[in-house]
């Protein structure tokens, strides 16, 4: 995993490889797993549970105390579509949250799985086999591509950085393209295949937050710009009531 490097992140990173290395220890083989860390972070704190939307509040106070306080939220609501219910796939993961379905999700875990023996970054010396395999068996096409993510991004990508190389745009043909922006796609092209279908997903990892839509656009997002400053994106409209005149 090459990359610019990031400062600050070498907490994180040793907290990933403590907490990849007691899931694979103790957890189950099938990844189903009988130890699960919802977030092992110094910049984020994820809530996550089986539960209706009005009970998250009442199952964590501090949602509601006025001590508590953040720039940026994540958050997910959804019923499991195609994985059966449990906490580690309950949305949101440890840097994204995924509305819709990443088709090619199968080959690219094989393709991952494969290039484990290649991987190398200053930024973990000999400690990567300590956290194979990358991708935790039995999970969800939204968590797979929330492992990976996580690889890129504490081995040394930019968070966008590291998004725009899983989810290019459609750069082949397109002609208006500025130069500079398809030389950086083309590049990417050869170190990771793209993970398509229709996806909307939101990340952040505690200091910026952001979202990308698939190759085609397939899957809508709306975002709102209120004018005391508060931005707003979601997968449809009226997800959240905002004043008008705001």
């Amino acid at each position: 995993v090459a990359g610019d490097g990031l400062e600050g992140l070498e907490l994180e990173r040793r907290a990933y490889v403590l907490r990849k290395r007691v899931e694979h220890e103790i957890g189950a083989p099938d990844g189903s797993g009988s130890v699960y860390f919802p977030s092992l972070s110094c910049r984020t704190i994820v809530y996550k549970g089986m539960l209706t939307t009005p009970q998250l509040s009442a199952f964590y106070p501090d949602l509601v105390d006025e001590r508590v306080e953040s720039a940026l939220a994540l958050v997910h609501s959804r019923f499991s579509t195609n994985t059966f219910p449990s906490w580690p796939l309950a949305h949101p993961f440890r840097y994204v949250a995924h509305n819709g379905e990443i088709n090619t999700v199968q080959g690219n875990r094989n393709w991952m799985r494969a290039r484990e023996a290649l991987l190398a970054s200053p930024h973990f010396d000999a400690e990567f086999e300590r956290i194979f395999p990358i991708c935790t068996p039995g999970a969800s096409d939204s968590a797979t591509f929330d492992e990976v993510l996580e690889l890129l991004h504490l081995g040394g990508y930019p968070l966008p950085h590291a998004v725009l190389m899983m989810i290019p745009e459609a750069w082949e043909h397109h002609t208006d393209m500025d130069p500079a922006k398809r030389d950086f796609y083309r590049f990417h092209a050869s170190l990771m295949e793209p993970w398509d279908g229709p996806a909307s997903i939101a990340f952040t990892d505690g200091t910026v937050i952001g979202a990308v839509l698939d190759r085609n656009g397939l899957l809508p997002s709306r975002y709102w710009v209120s004018s005391d400053d508060l931005v707003i994106m979601a997968s449809e409209v009226g997800v959240l009531d905002v004043p008008p005149e705001r």
